[in-house]
Parts: structure tokens; C-alpha cells; sequence
């Protein structure tokens, strides 16, 4: 089981020309090219996809310096006062989104690595050293962590058809909606 698409999608792709490629019947020339067409979209995706981010993120930067020239040039001669007044707050709405989305996917990636490693240590070190009160306390903290973490893995990877259960797991988006709300 991967949660990383860039880990999936090479996966498939290894699948694909070891396994599924060879197994086409070669005389079937749609076939054929249909799998190699599945293959050239998921390396594209594979290639696109640690770009997506910063594509959407510039987009987005294009849009306001747009939308706040229109606002100069527009005025109430050109457009209604509700269509001004709604260009102006999503304008002031994508600036405020822009401003929060300083950090890079790669950054948010190499600080979550980062902090693993990091507590994960000082938790070995506290278990060979600590007092056994005191380190009762830490594995309590690690494994009310874990469980949430196992949780929102597994709701990550339902659509894999791993879960007994499905219908009992929360959904990923109710699990991680405090992200998009933090300050």
C-alpha cells in the first residue's frame, strides 16, 4: 500500500511494462496503443504532478494582477457596482490564500520527515534513559498520535479496497478539514 502518488504512479507504470504490456496480444494494434497512450499519461502526471502546486499558485498570482488591473481600468462607467464589488473581494480573497500558501509542497514534505526523525529519536533516547513515569507519559502522547495518524492513513488509501468495513471509516476530507481552516 503507497499514499504517495509519485511512489503509485511509478508503481503502475513498472506494472504496466512488466506485466500487462507483454501480456497484450500483439496483433491487437488498438490495444497496444491504448496501453502505451495510459502509460505516456501517467509520466506526464508523474512529471507534472510535484509541479501542480506551484502551477495552480501561479495562476492564481496572474489572476489577482489581472483582476486589480480590470478594477483600475473598468470603474463604474464599464461594470455594475455588484460585479465590481464582487471582483474586489475575490480579489482580497485570493491575495489573502496567496499570502498563506508561502511554503512549498517539498517544504511541508521535508519538515513533516524532519519531525518524524526528530521524535522518534528523542523518544528512543527517553525510553533508554527517562524514568519509567516519566516515559509513560511520552508513549501515551505517541500512541494517541499514531492512532490518529493510522486512522487518516487508512481513510487516505479506502479507495484501495483495503478496509473490511468501508462504510465505517471517516472521510479524508472531514479528517484534514482543520488544515484548510488554520490560521
Amino acid at each position: 500500500m503507497q499514499m504517495r502518488p509519485d511512489i503509485q504512479i511509478q508503481s503502475i507504470l513498472k506494472a504496466m511494462t512488466d506485466v500487462v504490456l507483454p501480456a497484450i496480444d500483439p496483433n491487437n494494434q488498438l490495444a497496444q496503443e491504448q496501453a502505451k497512450l495510459c502509460m505516456g499519461l501517467l509520466d506526464l502526471m508523474a512529471r507534472q504532478l510535484p509541479l501542480q502546486y506551484r502551477f495552480d499558485c501561479d495562476e492564481l498570482t496572474r489572476l489577482v494582477a489581472l483582476s486589480k488591473r480590470l478594477l483600475t481600468l473598468a470603474g463604474t462607467n464599464l461594470a455594475t457596482p455588484g460585479i465590481l464589488a464582487s471582483l474586489t473581494q475575490d480579489t482580497d480573497c485570493a491575495d489573502e490564500v496567496l499570502t498563506r500558501a508561502r511554503a512549498e509542497p517539498h517544504e511541508v514534505l521535508s519538515a513533516v520527515r524532519a519531525l518524524r526523525a526528530t521524535t522518534s529519536t528523542l523518544v528512543r533516547e527517553a525510553c533508554a534513559h527517562g524514568e519509567a513515569g516519566a516515559t509513560l507519559e511520552l508513549e501515551h502522547a505517541v500512541l494517541d498520535a499514531s492512532r490518529e495518524q493510522l486512522l487518516r492513513d487508512r481513510s487516505w488509501v479506502l479507495a484501495q479496497g483495503w478496509e473490511a468495513d468501508p462504510q465505517a471509516m471517516p472521510a479524508i476530507k472531514t479528517l484534514i478539514a482543520h488544515v484548510s481552516k488554520a490560521p
